[in-house]
């Protein structure tokens, strides 16, 4: 099996113009590319994506972000304020097959690239936006980031223990989870378009992708018909003891083990208390290995610094390690589902503008000489 994953042709021929920025739209657009899209992410001449650089004036601080939402894409510069930088991207877009943004509500149609603007362009198109709350919600105008979206959608209600405040999960499931659902979307909407010949827009906004995610919590709500609590780490209903964490040697931070179970809830905190005696003797990879091998599910807590050098991932495509031309050698997560045995190869992404000429000589016909001028003129 080839460790380094495979260069996957499923969307070979599609073209997408990328107007995201952050996390929510480029975790989208990354999926595509790495199902083998031609992305072409536009970026602005000066700055590019804000995602480069999260602390104003340090270009490249924390490029390691970008990285993470930017790999197997290629980079366009154009000032889309300027008449020729917009007569330009009209031009993609008619050649696109996908456009996708997640700019502020507004911003899109205020630069003329609305979606009634985009559809007299090019009808099969498929227009997709991601904002922070849907058209005809009283919030519609509100920006949004994921911690915004995991508060007003729900998951942050149903984190943490119930005697504490609520906590924000780690993951940012507002921001990836939200570009994961639109990323689905498009395939579905270009499938239909194959037989139909028509585009159409999608459009997705961040706290009702939250919903969705909250499925399990609303059926238990349904069934008490109170809000659902938070539990914790703990079991959520008390007929599944033990279900929890257990402490491990040698007591780290996240030397734990989740252990679940048949019903033991009658004498729930003396079972626990045996189970923690015994998993304090042992790390966390021996507990989970011993109760796995019981038939009892059980999974040890693992930070981001052991899952980066994990083997296992690591021989399995799931992390890969890629070279940056600026920032150089470093480990990633590809796309977790496998081809074949092989998840898609993952590419760096790409440098501010590194892909200019390619794109809008193969795209547009634009040659090198016109290149250079419109780069003069401050428009690429």
């Amino acid at each position: 099996m080839n460790a380094n994953g495979v260069e996957l042709d499923c969307l070979e021929g599609v073209r997408v113009v990328d107007f995201t920025q952050f996390e929510a739209g480029p975790s989208c657009t990354e999926a595509l590319a790495w199902l083998g899209a031609e992305v072409v992410k536009i970026e602005n001449p000066k700055t590019g994506d804000p995602g480069r650089r999260l602390r104003p004036g340090k270009p490249d601080d924390d490029p390691w972000y970008f990285h993470q939402f930017n790999a197997n894409k290629k980079s366009v510069t154009l000032n889309l304020k300027s008449p020729r930088g917009l007569e330009i991207v009209k031009n993609l877009l008619k050649k696109a097959d996908v456009t996708v943004e997640n700019m502020a509500p507004g911003t899109i149609e205020r630069l003329g690239l609305g979606y009634d603007v985009v559809k007299e362009l090019n009808p099969r198109i498929i227009y997709c936006q991601v904002k922070g709350f849907g058209e005809g919600s009283p919030y519609e105008k509100n920006l949004a980031f994921d911690m915004i979206a995991q508060a007003a959608g729900g998951p942050i209600s149903v984190t943490g223990d119930a005697d504490r405040p609520p906590v924000k999960p780690g993951p940012s499931f507002g921001d990836t989870g939200t570009g994961m659902l639109m990323a689905v979307s498009i395939l579905g909407a270009l499938y239909r378009r194959d037989r139909t010949g028509k585009g159409r827009r999608l459009q997705v906004a961040m706290q009702d992708a939250m919903v969705h995610y909250m499925r399990v919590p609303f059926s238990r709500t349904q069934l008490s018909g109170k809000a659902q609590i938070r539990g914790g780490s703990s079991r959520s209903n008390p007929l599944l003891a033990p279900s929890a964490l257990y402490p491990c040697k040698p007591g780290g931070p996240n030397d734990y083990v989740y252990v679940t179970g048949p019903a033991r809830g009658e004498r729930a905190a003396e079972v626990d208390e045996i189970i923690a005696t015994w998993t304090r003797q042992h790390t966390k990879e021996e507990a989970m290995k011993v109760i796995g091998a019981a038939g009892v599910p059980a999974g040890a807590v693992f930070d981001t610094l052991e899952l980066l050098n994990d083997p296992s991932l690591a021989e399995r495509g799931i992390m890969q390690k890629i070279e940056h031309p600026t920032t150089g050698k470093l480990t990633v997560p590809a796309w977790p589902v496998r081809f074949d045995g092989t998840p898609p190869r993952v590419k760096p992404s790409p440098l501010l503008g590194q892909h200019n000429a390619e794109v809008l000589g193969e795209w547009l016909g634009i040659g090198a000489g016109e290149i250079d001028a419109l780069r003069a003129e401050g428009i690429v």
